[in-house]
């Protein structure tokens, strides 16, 4: 094979390892989350339950991407990390709110959230951000989600089975000027969904 043109990491993180949260792990993430999100002020609401996403882990951190909707319909999201090892450790905590809800988004295929979680460097001094996606196929059908980069040329830099519909993907994004996209699978591998992580 040729050597790469555009060096990018791809299937960087481990897949999901683990099941959705249930029981007291739920709750000990559940605690982790709402106090993160306390900070954002009591205009937010009340939260309600929260919806958890499979895990995927990268650079020794395990994380666990989660929303929920609040008492004065805004969606709060974010998620729990914590270190790898024999028992979870050295919890971190991310909580941001939208009132950008996909009721109000019927163009909408994919609802989705991001967080950056840090930089990857790569030749020449160029960056990509490495980012954790999450999030809900707004369509019937879907199996897989994968990340794609894309410009000139596309390439998939991450994918994940649909648990309960939902997925958690972290990949590399804005590296060199190309920009990550999601695109749902069915189980024949016809694509049914594809929203990027930017406004058209």
């Amino acid at each position: 094979m040729p050597p790469e043109s555009r060096p990018v990491p791809r299937f960087a993180a481990e897949p999901p390892q683990e099941g959705l949260p249930t029981g007291r792990w739920a709750e000990t993430l559940r605690a982790e989350f709402l106090a993160a999100a306390l900070a954002l002020g009591e205009d937010v609401g009340e939260p309600g339950d929260l919806v958890f996403f499979p895990d995927r882990t990268y650079a020794g951190r395990t994380y666990v991407p989660v929303t929920t909707r609040t008492a004065t319909d805004l969606e709060l999201f974010g998620h729990v990390s914590y270190a790898v090892g024999s028992e979870p450790g050295d919890f971190a905590a991310v909580a941001d709110v939208t009132e950008e809800v996909a009721e109000s988004h019927p163009e909408w295929r994919v609802d989705l959230c991001d967080e950056v979680i840090g930089p990857w460097r790569g030749e020449d001094g160029a960056t990509a951000q490495m980012t954790l996606v999450w999030g809900v196929p707004l369509v019937d059908g879907g199996a897989i989600a994968t990340a794609e980069l894309g410009g000139r040329v596309t390439v998939t830099v991450d994918q994940c089975a649909l648990v309960e519909n939902r997925f958690t993907l972290l990949a590399p994004d804005d590296h060199r000027g190309d920009m990550l996209s999601v695109l749902v699978w069915d189980r024949r591998g016809q694509e049914v969904a594809r929203e990027s992580l930017y406004d058209e």
